[in-house]
């Protein structure tokens, strides 16, 4: 029997395919860093029965046009906002995602994220490597604290609550609003559901963790800056399309808000001369809430079993329905 085709599109450690190897006919973009170009990805779906993309990849009705033959297409993220899934279920094509594998890692991340901004860690690294590092002085790179104060969670999901369960640690109050209330996260937590405007105006950290539809799209614009304290801190570790980034810079600049921590953006990756880039009272990171070694392996293979299991007629394990 003829092996189900299937193309990658970025180039893998072998150890990750080498279990599937018998089961498909595997071939990948020959870079690990770089993107696959549209052209060269187009090519390559005409030949394949399956694909295993990225979040670069923008899988919309002009590639599934092209694509309509394929049987699944396995997205490595939790997030698809870069497939068009409403037009992928027109044609008969299963999409999968890989939620839960990465809850845990990119929570450490996002806590990170805010511990770094509140308490200025890159500005001080740069303090030593930049020679800038004089006397010692009372308030020098002094930051803000986080234990006790109050964190609002906008998307209560499961990296939400994994996010909610660090800031238990630190004793902090826990505010959430969700397009439902979280019952689980109440009783486990002690988390108060609120509306989103009662979230900015009283959350010492606003974090977002949801996703990008088109109803959360610029969600976090002037408005919503203008809502927050002016010592508040915002967190964006979902996607970069829920901020109005210029609302954003104008509330960090004018200091309507005292910092921000973002690992992603509108339109990704940005460099140096991001407006962004040029304020010293925001962390930037290039989208890395899910990286860790053993993470970014478990998404990867979890994107292969749900490829195996379309073709061989069971359900996958992770749809996006």
């Amino acid at each position: 029997m003829k092996k189900p085709k299937i193309y990658i599109t970025r180039n893998i450690p072998d150890h990750i395919i080498e279990p599937f190897k018998n089961t498909f006919d595997i071939t990948m973009w020959k870079e690990a860093n770089i993107p696959v170009p549209k052209e060269v990805l187009y090519e390559e779906a005409k030949k394949v029965d399956g694909l295993l993309c990225l979040l670069t990849e923008k899988i919309n009705q002009e590639f599934l046009q092209h694509a309509s033959h394929l049987k699944i297409i396995a997205n490595m993220a939790v997030g698809y906002d870069n497939i068009d899934v409403k037009a992928a279920k027109q044609k008969g094509i299963v999409v999968t995602n890989t939620p839960d594998v990465l809850t845990e890692t990119t929570a450490d991340l996002t806590f990170a994220l805010l511990m770094a901004t509140a308490r200025r860690l890159i500005e001080a690294t740069n303090y030593i490597y930049e020679d800038k590092w004089g006397d010692w002085s009372p308030f020098m790179l002094a930051g803000s604290d986080i234990h006790n104060k109050t964190i609002g969670i906008v998307g209560m999901g499961r990296i939400g609550q994994a996010v909610a369960r660090r800031a238990k640690g630190f004793n902090m109050k826990i505010l959430y609003h969700n397009r439902t209330k979280n019952e689980h996260a109440e009783q486990e937590l002690q988390a108060a559901y609120v509306s989103f405007e009662k979230l900015l105006e009283q959350s010492d950290f606003v974090v977002s963790l949801i996703p990008l539809t088109e109803q959360t799209n610029n969600l976090f614009d002037k408005k919503a800056f203008e809502k927050m304290k002016e010592t508040a801190i915002f967190v964006n570790a979902s996607r970069g399309g829920v901020v109005d980034e210029e609302a954003l810079y104008n509330a960090l600049k004018n200091k309507i808000i005292h910092a921000a921590g973002l690992d992603v953006f509108k339109h990704e990756p940005i460099s140096s001369n991001h407006p962004l880039a040029t304020l010293q009272n925001v962390v930037l990171l290039p989208h890395i809430g899910s990286a860790s070694v053993a993470t970014r392996e478990r998404m990867l293979t979890l994107c292969l079993e749900n490829i195996q299991a379309v073709f061989k007629g069971d359900y996958p394990k992770t749809p996006v329905e």
